[in-house]
C-alpha cells in the first residue's frame, strides 16, 4: 500500500539536534532513508558533511547504528557487515552513505570492486556535486561551467557519468533520485531493499551554500534539476532501463523546460558564457540520447 507523505514523515530515523546548515538536503535525504527502509538499518557514513551533521560522539542524531569511516573503506566495511548480520540470522539492511567525492573520485576503486562482486548492500551516493565539507572544491561530479573554490572561472570538464559507469558493472539495480521528489526516492529505496545483491542509488542533493542559492529553495532547485532535464530520474533493473514518470517529458527535446531555469537560480553558474551554456545544453542532449539508446 502506498503511504502518503504525511504518513512517511512519521519516520524517526532523524532525531533533533543535528549540526546541519539551514536548508540542508542531506538531512532531507536521510529522513527519506528512514521513510523507505525503517529503522532496522546499519549505516556506514563515508567522510563528508554527514560525518559532522550527526553530532558529536557518543550522541548521534541518526537513529541507526552508524559506522563512520574513511573515503575508500565504505564498500569493504559494508561487505563484511552484511556477512556478519547474515551469520547472526538478521535481515538488517546495510547502507553505505557517501558523497560524490567519495564515490566518483577517492572511493571509486572499492565501489567498483564491491559492485563486481555483487555484494548485498545499498550504496547511496549523496551527490551535491563538489567537496562541500572541505570548502567546496570541484569533484568529478561537478558539472561543466560551475564555479567552485578550485574552479573560479568555471569547471572545464563535464560531470562524470557514474550512473552509466555503474550500469556497465551489470549490477541488479540502479536508480537516480532527487530530494525534490521524495516519493520517487522512497519508492526506489523500498524496491532496492527487496533485491539481493549490489544496489546503487544516486540522489541529487542541491547544496545552498556551495551552489549559492537561498536555503529556503533547496526543494525547488531539486525539482528544477529534473524539470529542465539536467538530472534524469531513471531505474536500471536487471538490465532494463526505464525513465521515471517525472522525467518522461525529457525524452522529447521539444517538451523540456529551458535549462536556464535551473542555472539562473544558482550563483555557481553566474559566470557562465553563452557559449558555455550551449555546451552544457549539448551535454544534456547527448546524455538523453544515450538514455534513449540504452532503453532499446
Amino acid at each position: 500500500m502506498s503511504l502518503s507523505l504525511r504518513d512517511m514523515l512519521k519516520s524517526n530515523s532523524l532525531l533533533s539536534g543535528t549540526s546541519a546548515c539551514p536548508g540542508c538536503p542531506e538531512n532531507m535525504a536521510m529522513r527519506m532513508v528512514g521513510m523507505a527502509l525503517g529503522n532496522d538499518v546499519a549505516l556506514i557514513v563515508i567522510a563528508g558533511c554527514s560525518s559532522v551533521i550527526q553530532g558529536l560522539a557518543p550522541k548521534n542524531s541518526y537513529n541507526f547504528p552508524v559506522l563512520n569511516i574513511a573515503f575508500a573503506a565504505g564498500p569493504p566495511a559494508a561487505s563484511g557487515m552484511w556477512r556478519a548480520y547474515r551469520q547472526r540470522n538478521k535481515n538488517t539492511t546495510v547502507v553505505v552513505w557517501a558523497g560524490d567525492g567519495g564515490t566518483a573520485d577517492i572511493g571509486f576503486a572499492s565501489l567498483s570492486g564491491a559492485a563486481e562482486r555483487n555484494e548485498n548492500f545499498i550504496y547511496i551516493c549523496v551527490d551535491n556535486e563538489a567537496y562541500m565539507n572541505s570548502g567546496g572544491q570541484r569533484s568529478g561530479s561537478t558539472p561543466f561551467g560551475a564555479y567552485t573554490s578550485t574552479t573560479p572561472e568555471g569547471k572545464k570538464e563535464n560531470k562524470k557519468e557514474i550512473m552509466f559507469i555503474m550500469m556497465d558493472h551489470n549490477i541488479p539495480y540502479l536508480a537516480t533520485a532527487s530530494v525534490g521528489y521524495p516519493h520517487d526516492f522512497v519508492n526506489k529505496l523500498r524496491k532496492a531493499k527487496q533485491i539481493f545483491g549490489f544496489k546503487y542509488v544516486q540522489v541529487l542533493t542541491p547544496d545552498p551554500y556551495g551552489w549559492m542559492f537561498d536555503p529556503s529553495k533547496t526543494v525547488e532547485v531539486g525539482k528544477l534539476a529534473v524539470q529542465t532535464c539536467y538530472w534524469p530520474l531513471i531505474e536500471y533493473d536487471n538490465g532494463k532501463l526505464t525513465v521515471s514518470p517525472e522525467s518522461l517529458h525529457c525524452l522529447d527535446r521539444s517538451t523540456r523546460r529551458p535549462l536556464k531555469d535551473f542555472l539562473q537560480i544558482q550563483g555557481r553558474f553566474k559566470r557562465i558564457t553563452e557559449e558555455e551554456y550551449k555546451a552544457l545544453e549539448n551535454y544534456v542532449d547527448s546524455m538523453w540520447e544515450k538514455i534513449k539508446k540504452l532503453m532499446k
